[in-house]
């Protein structure tokens, strides 16, 4: 990964590919505008070639963007970026154990906010309740988020929820599938799994430090790459779509609409964003079964509070708030 003025050439190189449209820009143009010669342009460009993108050059006209790879690079994911400061900065690797574990030393270290760690393979993503999610190279996205918010401890499982719309709205946004939310963040189409979230805290006992949101999302696997065991409960956005996504555009889609939601939350409160999760809960009404760690609960989900606790009536007509639990509908 490109570093320090390198890596800021290159974005800048991007943000003129972005605006171009597809348009050719004149190599003069471009060396005028990143302030290198020409030299260092063509030098450039040969980087992005490598990457994968397929870029024309014409004599007189310069060059333009005929195509981008199917990859989730930090130049991926700047192109065409319309966020303030979310994916402003990404730290990309080919592959990795979990993204979790590098933005937790990232955050430690003092990244800023909105800074992105994402991978084109993790070899042991954790779900919740410790669970291995299964990402396989090039089909996913395995990404995690550092944010600082300035809100105390116990409210930092709302964000969690926050997340789980914000994927749902960038989903439904890319690919025009309206996922639900099975409480409080499994991503469901047709029942079965396609996306997890994972939110971890470095917090004092009255504030937070930083809060790591991971997000794994199925997005172009087939059925016959996932484990024969997890089959028939999980699926990818082109099985339900019958097409491929570029990974690229729905990540920086996810990062758009969360932090829509994010500056909402920190101006409005959680009552917006429950409304909005409410809208995509599939159990909500329904009758459950929650499976603690202090053991299970049948009954039927009311909704959630507005701290974000799932609330449970059973059949003595007691309601039971919930923190953390696996749902079965």
């Amino acid at each position: 990964m490109a570093h320090g003025s390198q890596s800021d050439t290159r974005k800048k190189l991007l943000e003129l590919f972005a605006e171009a449209n597809g348009d050719f820009i004149s190599g003069q143009k471009i060396s005028e505008i990143l302030g290198c010669s020409r030299a260092a342009v063509w030098k450039h460009i040969e980087e992005l070639r490598k990457e994968g993108f397929e870029l024309e050059a014409v004599r007189r006209l310069g060059y333009r963007i005929v195509s981008t790879p199917d990859k989730v690079t930090a130049n991926e994911i700047q192109l065409g970026l319309k966020t303030k400061t979310f994916g402003h900065f990404v730290h990309f690797v080919e592959e990795v154990d979990s993204t979790q574990k590098i933005a937790l030393r990232l955050a430690y270290d003092g990244a800023k906010e909105g800074t992105l760690v994402i991978a084109e393979q993790q070899t042991a993503g954790r779900g919740r309740m410790d669970r291995k999610w299964f990402s396989p190279k090039g089909t996913g996205i395995w990404m995690s988020l550092i944010l600082r918010p300035p809100i105390p401890p116990q409210k930092a499982p709302q964000l969690t929820l926050l997340t789980a719309v914000a994927v749902c709205q960038a989903i439904q946004q890319v690919t025009g599938l309206v996922p639900d939310i099975k409480w409080p963040n499994d991503i469901l189409l047709n029942g079965k799994k396609c996306v997890g979230i994972l939110t971890e805290l470095q917090a004092d006992p009255d504030r937070v430090h930083s809060v790591i949101i991971g997000i794994g999302v199925n997005v172009n696997q087939t059925i016959e790459q996932f484990p024969e065991d997890i089959r028939t409960v999980a699926t990818s956005l082109a099985m339900e779509k019958g097409e491929r996504i570029k990974r690229a555009h729905l990540v920086q889609e996810i990062l758009l609409q969360l932090e829509r939601l994010y500056h909402q939350y920190l101006q409005h409160g959680f009552r917006p964003i429950k409304l909005l999760w409410e809208g995509y809960a599939v159990s909500i009404g329904k009758k459950i079964t929650a499976h603690t760690l202090n053991g299970s609960i049948k009954g039927t989900a009311l909704g959630i509070t507005d701290e974000g606790l799932l609330m449970l009536e059973d059949e003595d007509k007691h309601i039971h708030y919930i923190h953390s639990a696996d749902i079965q509908l």
